[in-house]
């Protein structure tokens, strides 16, 4: 099942929160879904899952809105910011009502408590859970339906580094196996291992879709030069460059052959000068500049 966004707008108040937006995600691989916070990720999320009514334009999986989905739990498994047990409740006890409330049965519970690793503390009140361990219950709620797509809103947020390397892992075992995941993360670092394509929005736009490398090279080039008279040679480059340390700056926007030139004809030495490929950070920070809200 595939994921369809097309044209889709919503409005609050004057404001546009999501404007003639169009991705889409396949099957097979993880999307990344990136902006500034109030960039409209979220809203697009909900508009996705039927909790949000666009104004116009689509959101669909497998060309159906949430709502004509013969089955949504069993299609769609998603995690949301909010969405919290009650503090009594355990996690089994939590997953046996969300599995009734689907008319899923009940042997996806242990299935599921078994494959996030979750059986050690499964029938412990939810009030002592740590982060990890409340991220866990909110993916086990996402999986309880087997669905054939994951829409993930900061999945990763609190989590340590060992869970965060748990949560790519099981990400990644989940596209493997030909389906769909649409993520949302400010882990960039993290995202930027997984993803096979990443969609960037700005103030509700889609401003670029892509794989990494393909943004990365899109991106204006940056290069790093060691030299001796680095304080000089940042005057000859302008405010392209940043000073990183004593003897070593980083160019932006500025090809190595340009930054050459203008060290020779101000009579400046270069004793390293390497391109240096962008990664996401740079990218996002790049395809984001200038975002209003």
């Amino acid at each position: 099942m595939s994921i369809a966004v097309q044209d889709l707008t919503k409005r609050f108040g004057a404001t546009p929160a999501v404007a003639e937006l169009t991705f889409s995600a396949s099957p097979g691989e993880i999307t990344g879904f990136l902006g500034p916070n109030g960039s409209g990720k979220t809203t697009t999320m909900r508009m996705l899952l039927g909790l949000v009514r666009p104004d116009s334009g689509t959101a669909t999986i497998d060309g159906l809105r949430y709502a004509e989905l013969p089955h949504p739990v069993r299609a769609v498994g998603a995690v949301l910011d909010g969405a919290e047990p009650h503090p009594a409740c355990s996690a089994r006890e939590h997953l046996r009502v969300c599995a009734a409330m689907a008319r899923l049965p009940r042997r996806r519970v242990d299935e599921v408590l078994e494959q996030l690793e979750m059986t050690g503390f499964a029938g412990r009140p939810s009030r002592g859970y740590s982060t990890g361990m409340r991220r866990r219950l909110s993916l086990a709620t996402a999986l309880l339906g087997d669905p054939p797509v994951l829409v993930l809103d900061e999945p990763g947020n609190g989590l340590d580094p060992r869970g965060m390397a748990w949560l790519r892992d099981l990400l990644t075992g989940f596209a493997a196996g030909g389906r769909t995941v649409l993520v949302s993360s400010h882990v960039l670092s993290e995202l930027e291992q997984i993803a096979g394509q990443v969609v960037v929005i700005r103030d509700g736009r889609l401003v670029a879709t892509g794989t990494v490398a393909d943004l990365s090279a899109s991106t204006a080039s940056v290069a790093l030069v060691r030299s001796p008279d680095a304080d000089e040679l940042a005057r000859a480059l302008g405010g392209t460059a940043e000073r990183i340390a004593p003897d070593l700056l980083r160019v932006r926007g500025i090809g190595t052959a340009e930054i050459a030139d203008r060290a020779a004809a101000a009579g400046l030495r270069i004793h390293e000068l390497t391109p240096e490929k962008p990664g996401l950070e740079q990218v996002f920070l790049a395809l984001t500049a200038g975002e209003r809200r």
